[in-house]
């Protein structure tokens, strides 16, 4: 019986020692699997809270969208006032004011100098210039973007050179 024991015990090791090796991996795989499961969920984390911001500036930018047509017009309020009155300057306070608070909600004026841009400007009328070609001229209603959502293209006017007319003057100009 002893041999029998010692067999019995001997098979016991040897059949714990797979299931040993069988946790073992089992273990590596869940370790495996959570710390897969707890980076997705650092990545979802991420995830929502730019979703987050990007609803709160969409949110914000349909706002400003509704504030546009007040906005010009108290430019050009401000425009049609005489120089002397006394009521430009608190009109202009109000102003100032009413434009910083909308700049801390992220409101931007699209720059307007130098050449068209196609994804910031609109172009409403172009016009004969001795500027280069593409050039903007004047500016015709200012465009706005809050932080980098397009609310409203600047509509411009800007110059058209034809530069074989220009040519022409100038060989005119030469040969006299």
């Amino acid at each position: 019986m002893e041999e029998n024991g010692q067999k019995s015990k001997g098979s016991e090791e040897e059949q714990q020692a797979p299931v040993a090796e069988g946790q073992g991996n089992e273990n590596a795989e869940l370790k495996d699997r959570f710390l897969r499961l707890a980076a997705e969920f650092d990545n979802y984390k991420k995830r929502m809270a730019k979703d987050l911001d990007n609803s709160k500036d969409l949110g914000r930018a349909e706002v400003l969208v509704r504030l546009l047509p007040t906005l010009d017009e108290f430019e050009l309020a401000l425009g049609s006032f005489n120089k002397d009155d006394e009521h430009l300057k608190g009109v202009a306070l109000i102003f100032s004011n009413f434009m910083s608070t909308l700049k801390s909600l992220g409101l931007q004026e699209i720059d307007t100098k130098g050449k068209f841009d196609p994804y910031r400007h609109e172009i409403v009328m172009s016009r004969e210039s001795d500027a280069a070609d593409g050039e903007i001229l004047e500016v015709v209603r200012k465009g706005y973007m809050v932080n980098k959502i397009m609310i409203r293209p600047a509509s411009v006017i800007i110059a058209k050179n034809d530069g074989a007319g220009k040519q022409e003057e100038q060989k005119e100009k030469k040969s006299e």
